[in-house]
C-alpha cells in the first residue's frame, strides 16, 4: 500500500461498508460527480461501478494521480487533476448538476468548505456535497446557536448550504489509524431568504471579530464596526451585552448587511 504523507493530511478511507454507505447517499449513475482527494481510489472505485457521467479527480500528491492516471486508465470520462484543491478553479472548471465527493484531509477540511460556499454563482453549479471531515470540525458546522460548538463556521455555512444528513466513522476505518473520529456530512446548497449580503467574505470577517473575543460581550465588536455602535445596535434589535454564541445566524447576516450597507467603514 501507498505510504500515506503526514505533511498532507493522509488518512486513506479503507473500510468497505464505509465506502459502500457514502455512495448509497446519492445516485451517481449519469451524473457528473468530483472527487477531491482521491487517494489511492478505493471510493473512486466505486464512483466508477456507478457509471458516472463525468468524473473529476483533484489530487495534489504527484505520486497518487500517477498511480490514478495508470490504474483507471480504462474508464471513460475520467479526468485527473494533479493540483492543490485550495488553488484549483474549481469553480471554472465544474461541470452543472455536479456531486462533489471527498474524504477531505483534516488539516484544511475547513478551508475546502469555505472556498465552496464562496463561490461567485450561486446557486452553484454542484447540487451536494458529500464530504468527510475530522467529527470535530463537523460538529461545529451543524451545531446550533447559544452551544458549544457555535461558531464561525456554523454561520458562515448556514448562509449557503443546508445539511441533509451525517453520520460518524471510526478511526478503524482509516489507514493510518487517526487519532479523532471522523463525519460524513451531505449538504446542498440552498437560496436563503434572510442572506442579503452581497459579498460572504464580510460575514467571514464579522464572525471572525466577534468569535476572535467568543467569551466577551459583543459591544466591542459593534465598536470595532460602526461609527455608532449603540445606534446601530437599536436599529438592529440587538442587545450589546450578549456574547457572540447567542446571536443567531440571521442576526449575523443582518449585523453584515448593514456594515456593507454603511458609507464609511
Amino acid at each position: 500500500m501507498t505510504r500515506p504523507k503526514k505533511s498532507l493530511g493522509q488518512n486513506f478511507l479503507i473500510d468497505n461498508n464505509i465506502l459502500n454507505k457514502i455512495i448509497k447517499l446519492t445516485k451517481i449513475n449519469n451524473s457528473n460527480v468530483v472527487e477531491i482527494g482521491p487517494g489511492t481510489g478505493n471510493l473512486t472505485k466505486k464512483i466508477i461501478e456507478q457509471k458516472p457521467k463525468n468524473l473529476f479527480l483533484i489530487e495534489k500528491d504527484h505520486l497518487l494521480s500517477k498511480n490514478l492516471i495508470r490504474d483507471l486508465s480504462g474508464s471513460n470520462n475520467l479526468q485527473v487533476f494533479n493540483e492543490d484543491i485550495l488553488k484549483f478553479d474549481l469553480e471554472s472548471n465544474i461541470k452543472k448538476n455536479s456531486i462533489i465527493i471527498g474524504n477531505l484531509p483534516y488539516n484544511i477540511s475547513s478551508q475546502i468548505l469555505v472556498k465552496l460556499i464562496r463561490f461567485h454563482q450561486w446557486l452553484p453549479k454542484y447540487k451536494k456535497l458529500i464530504l468527510m471531515f475530522q467529527k470535530e470540525v463537523a460538529d461545529k458546522i451543524i451545531a446550533k446557536y447559544k452551544t458549544p460548538n457555535y461558531g464561525r463556521l456554523t454561520i458562515i455555512t448556514a448562509a449557503r448550504l443546508k445539511v441533509k444528513s451525517h453520520f460518524n466513522v471510526s478511526p478503524n476505518s482509516f489507514y493510518p489509524i487517526p487519532k479523532v473520529k471522523s463525519t460524513v456530512l451531505v449538504l446542498e446548497p440552498i437560496k436563503n431568504k434572510n442572506f442579503k449580503v452581497k459579498n460572504i467574505e464580510n460575514l467571514e470577517k464579522i464572525s471572525q471579530i466577534f468569535f476572535s473575543r467568543k467569551r466577551k460581550m459583543i459591544n466591542k465588536g459593534f465598536k470595532e464596526l460602526f461609527k455608532n455602535p449603540i445606534l446601530t445596535a437599536k436599529k438592529l434589535n440587538i442587545n450589546l451585552n450578549l456574547r457572540p454564541n447567542q446571536l443567531t445566524e440571521d442576526e449575523y447576516f443582518k449585523i453584515t448587511e448593514f456594515f456593507e450597507n454603511q458609507t464609511k467603514i
